[in-house]
């Protein structure tokens, strides 16, 4: 059976569920749309962004939406991508969010070419299968939906799609200060939902905040020289001592409202000495658990800041002493913990009044979003269409997102994917990358009920 009939009975059974809205033929087929967004080579540098968002202004035209209603600002070599669904205005906006970019891949790392999408095993293989080019087809695709089955909102619906999420995020600084009547956003790069070991699923995760992200350059320089004559200092082998102390650093354990809820309610479905762990750290704190959560990478997030060293630089001839090297520490710092302190913490540990250290960038940090009940029942009679009664978690990510500075700029963001996967299955930002095919059904029920719910 191919997957186009499986889509369209999702939405027709979606449709002739909901009031005033008749069952209508999808525009777009959900996983076309997925493996031609995955085809487009949106890395930093690539110049494929402007591209990419022209040619998803083409389908939502086409679509319907108005080209009045769709705008694509180029900023540099990448660029935004706005379209208005446009409603009765009885209601403040809402803003969909998501991001077109992605991170480097290297066709030669991976087992398959990561810009020719695969339909492989059950899963679509590609670089932003998973993030975030999955929720943007599914967003695009659920729009189209609602425009041919003549859905009008009581509000608008402003999909708002930024170009260098994965980046410097300056786009996405421009987006947040675009709308300033709207009511909340909905992020297609947060949250999403768990399934076990069997692929059944566990809970599902309502992002309301999120960790500050932030990068540091610990740099040593020397005055170098002829590597026959090597000296007492060494640009290098400083360098090699301080990644070596950050990297076996671990910062404490740190909880907040959004984790303990989050952990206790993973916890008590999660089998084994992990979801004792989640349930312990969650009540007390326990030192031991903590440990046991930081040596899981799907936990050790979300315990407190943590800070790992991911590129290096140095030297300039093999055959001469280093006269700098340097090294970039990329920091995920828990809600409430300041930039500044983390830079001295780091200090401390290098240990070294050689190192001369830069923050980079501007560092942005937002308090959680408020849990509103509108928002709360929403997503819980969403994600309950294609999961019933799978428990609905407040979360905080443990990485950045366009929800940060949307918060900042004081419009309130939800992280509402619609990506149900298991763990071992999450390859974002690494190798093989993938997504379930069994998602892009569910995803369209739960994004179209979001939609027609929070918008009538």
């Amino acid at each position: 059976m191919t997957r186009r009939p499986l889509v369209l009975l999702a939405s027709a059974l979606l449709c002739a569920s909901l009031p005033g809205i008749a069952p209508a033929t999808p525009p777009a087929d959900a996983l076309t749309l997925l493996k031609e967004s995955i085809a487009f080579r949106t890395v930093e540098g690539q110049g494929q962004v402007p591209a990419y968002a022209a040619f998803l202004a083409k389908r939502l035209e086409a679509g319907g939406i108005p080209a009045a209603d769709i705008r694509i600002e180029p900023m540099g070599e990448t660029a935004t991508l706005v379209a208005r669904y446009r409603g009765t205005g009885t209601k403040r906006p809402l803003v969909i969010s998501a991001h077109m970019d992605v991170v480097e891949a290297r066709a030669a790392d991976w087992e398959r070419d990561p810009f020719t999408p695969v339909v492989e095993n059950g899963f679509v293989y590609g670089r932003g299968a998973d993030d975030n080019k999955f929720d943007v087809s599914m967003i695009v695709t659920t729009l189209l939906q609602l425009k041919a089955a003549g859905f009008r909102p009581a509000r608008d619906i402003i999909l708002a799609l930024s170009g260098d999420e994965e980046t410097s995020m300056l786009t996405t600084r421009a987006l947040a200060k675009q709308f300033p009547d709207a009511e909340f956003v909905l992020n297609g790069d947060g949250g999403g939902g768990k399934l076990d070991t069997d692929g059944k699923p566990v809970v599902y995760d309502l992002q309301a905040g999120e960790k500050t992200y932030a990068d540091f350059e610990f740099t040593f320089t020397n005055p170098g020289g002829h590597s026959s004559r090597p000296t007492g200092s060494n640009a290098i082998a400083q360098l090699a001592r301080a990644i070596e102390r950050i990297a076996a650093y671990r910062f404490p354990p740190q909880r907040n409202e959004l984790t303990r809820a989050s952990l206790e309610a993973t916890g008590k479905r999660t089998p084994g000495p992990l979801g004792e762990a989640m349930l312990r750290f969650a009540g007390t704190g326990d030192a031991k658990a903590a440990a046991i959560l930081a040596a899981n990478p799907d936990t050790v997030g979300q315990i407190g800041t943590t800070c790992v060293p991911t590129m290096v630089r140095g030297g300039h001839a093999l055959n001469a002493l280093p006269q700098s090297a340097t090294v970039s520490v990329n920091c995920r710092i828990f809600p409430g913990v300041s930039v500044a302190s983390v830079r001295d913490r780091l200090v401390e540990v290098v240990a070294d009044p050689q190192a001369k250290v830069t923050v980079l960038g501007d560092p942005s940090a937002s308090d959680a979003s408020p849990l509103r009940a509108d928002i709360v029942a929403a997503v819980t009679k969403a994600v309950h269409a294609r999961a019933p009664g799978v428990p609905i978690v407040p979360s905080m990510s443990a990485g950045a997102t366009d929800s940060l500075h949307f918060r900042a700029a004081g419009i309130p963001s939800y992280g509402v994917s619609g990506l149900f996967m298991r763990s071992e299955d999450a390859f974002a930002h690494g190798l093989n990358e993938r997504v379930p095919l069994s998602a892009i059904d569910g995803a369209l029920v739960q994004w179209h009920a979001l939609l027609t719910e929070l918008a009538k």
